[in-house]
């Protein structure tokens, strides 16, 4: 079914399968996306890390295909096969030229409903997870996120390694792994997306071919976030590493706050690109770092907004001092009006350039719809952003940018003892 003056066509099997396609006529390829309601907010304790380690699975061959051949169907007519795992789902992605469309779709069917998840294909791929969970590690860059997630969520899934750990994924056994599988991947919790040049008609009709045989069985919830922690709660982790690597922010707005458009503003007017104010005053006017950047994590019913960066240990003081001088700048004086014009329009060019590509365009759609159950039309964004004053960024900025609220998480060559110290640094 289509729904009115909207370029995207929606429709659902009877077994609950939800499809959502994007016609792009003018494209020359396709992209195809399965996307699950299962991920890292979905696993208890004790199995913490199994969506990921199943995503790695079902790339490993079917009862229909061999893992080589999953691999080549896609890759071998110049096409891109990959999948992810989030918070709140899970997606398998294929992108091909036109023509090989149906192919796409019809390998990630195979893979979602009959993985082969063989005692040797565990086992083995276990030590793959092991090594992966390791180089994280021996990441700071990544690995400082994973930390700061700990400090905002401590003791619940938001607060996990996505991957899990190297015990947990240890314990998980191929019976988990097929209990598991069978009670996520239903068809009340499968997407279809696709984006490129394809009639949204022969799509929902695959499909169905595809996918309407499937039972449906009860949808799983996953747990509600905690209440936020009152602060500044700082921790040190102690590495040897060449840069101290940090991670300074506070709990957000949930995915689909009415203020979501000014919080997006106010990233981009302080560390979305190189114009933004934290990369014009720590690195450009201090030269304190080489990177830093704000980034948005998006929840059903939480948030984050996080600032970034790396540098020398005799310089964290600097900038971490620098970094708050800047969030309490924005909080307390509205922007101008020619930054806010600014900040708009890399927006719009971001999400309209973006919107050109079908992976990124049917991957755009997807997290929509999977997670809220619709998508917007990108010109109902920006006429939304277009509403938004530098009054309504200002207090966004006030209500997120309080000292009791702030976390900071440092990795690196410092003695754990350090956090004390940096605690005095982080208020607004």
């Amino acid at each position: 079914m289509t729904r009115d003056h909207s370029p995207y066509h929606f429709a659902t099997l009877k077994n609950g399968v939800g499809v959502v396609s994007r016609p792009m006529p003018h494209a020359q390829s396709v992209a195809v996306g399965v996307w699950v309601q299962a991920g890292g907010r979905y696993e208890p304790t004790e199995l913490a890390g199994i969506s990921h380690f199943l995503e790695h699975l079902l790339f490993k061959g079917t009862r229909r295909r061999t893992c080589e051949a999953l691999k080549q169907e896609i890759e071998g007519v110049g096409g891109t096969l990959n999948g992810f795992t989030a918070e709140e789902f899970t997606c398998y992605m294929a992108k091909v030229p036109q023509r090989y469309a149906r192919r796409a779709f019809a390998v990630l069917a195979d893979m979602v409903r009959r993985p082969t998840l063989t005692a040797r294909d565990v086992d083995k791929e276990r030590e793959v997870v092991l090594e992966e969970i390791r180089m994280y590690e021996d990441s700071p860059g990544q690995l400082i996120h994973d930390l700061f997630n700990q400090l905002l969520w401590p003791d619940h899934p938001l607060g996990r390694l996505l991957s899990g750990t190297i015990d947990s994924v240890r314990r998980i056994s191929r019976g988990d792994v097929v209990r598991y599988w069978k009670r996520m991947y239903q068809p009340r919790s499968l997407l279809i997306t696709c984006a490129g040049a394809m009639t949204p008609e022969a799509f929902t009709q695959q499909a169905q071919r595809e996918l309407a045989t499937l039972r449906p069985l009860p949808i799983h919830r996953f747990a509600r976030a905690p209440r936020p922690r009152r602060g500044p709660q700082v921790r040190v982790w102690k590495k040897e590493t060449e840069q101290v690597h940090l991670c300074a922010g506070t709990y957000a707005l949930p995915r689909t706050h009415p203020d979501r458009f000014a919080l997006e503003l106010l990233h981009v007017v302080l560390g979305a690109n190189m114009s933004s104010r934290l990369f014009r005053e720590v690195r450009e006017k201090r030269g304190l770092v080489y990177e830093v950047a704000t980034h948005i994590k998006r929840f059903h019913d939480t948030g984050a907004f996080v600032v970034s960066a790396g540098c020398d240990a005799g310089k964290l003081t600097a900038t971490v001092q620098t970094i708050f001088t800047e969030l309490g700048r924005i909080a307390r004086r509205p922007i101008a009006r020619s930054e806010l014009r600014r900040a708009k329009d890399y927006y719009a060019g971001q999400l309209v350039m973006g919107l050109e590509d079908t992976m990124d365009h049917m991957l755009w759609l997807g997290e929509q719809a999977v997670t809220v159950g619709r998508v917007a039309r990108p010109e109902q964004l920006l006429a939304h952003l277009a509403k938004v004053g530098a009054r309504e960024i200002q207090r966004v900025a006030r209500q997120l940018f309080v000292s009791p609220k702030m976390h900071l998480a440092v990795v690196g060559p410092l003695a754990e003892t350090e956090a004390s110290k940096l605690s005095g640094l982080c208020w607004i």
